[in-house]
């Protein structure tokens, strides 16, 4: 469960966007895998592309800018959470846009369990551990809060001060020529 935060009525999609075009450094807080590829990592989230409905926000892992995570709202008060997953070239990875709809209606903590479309597309790639993801976006005390959770354990999570903007990063591999 993710820890609770004050009971502002700010929203997760209007906290990031009301920093559309900043980025904040990052950090892991909790890996049960303790993945040296995460923890040996500079995490950098740049809150780029901002719309009434949608903010794409690319996570660079320090040279590695293949991920997008993409927040939507949808017309029923809930938000769709998406990974956007990028070759170098700027294709797609065989393994993109994977992620969930929210539990809650829009809020300061969301909660977004894998959905279908993400459950076949990890078994088609033998992805089997990922078809029982939950992930959760929590906003709160000038922090954002990206957890991934599933039942068997896996425990990880990053948060990403918002009180403190760092240099843009170079752009995200979506941007290449031809493939945005």
């Amino acid at each position: 469960m993710v820890p609770s935060v004050h009971a502002s009525g700010v929203t997760v999609f209007e906290t990031l966007k009301a920093h559309c075009g900043k980025a904040f450094s990052g950090k892991i807080v909790r890996d049960t895998e303790q993945s040296e590829t995460w923890s040996a990592a500079h995490l950098v989230l740049h809150v780029r592309d901002c719309s009434d409905t949608e903010l794409r926000m690319p996570l660079h892992l320090s040279d590695n800018r293949s991920r997008i995570l993409v927040l939507t709202k949808l017309n029923s008060g809930k938000m769709r959470f998406k990974h956007d997953h990028r070759h170098e070239d700027g294709s797609s990875d065989p393994v993109t846009m994977y992620g969930g709809d929210s539990l809650e209606l829009n809020a300061p903590a969301q909660t977004f369990p894998v959905d279908e479309e993400s459950v076949a597309l990890f078994l088609a790639n033998g992805l089997e551990a990922s078809v029982q993801n939950v992930w959760h976006l929590q906003v709160g005390e000038g922090v954002l809060r990206y957890r991934l959770t599933r039942p068997s354990g896996r425990d990880f999570m990053m948060e990403f001060d918002l009180s403190t903007p760092v240099d843009v990063p170079p752009p995200a591999w979506d941007r290449k020529a031809g493939h945005n």
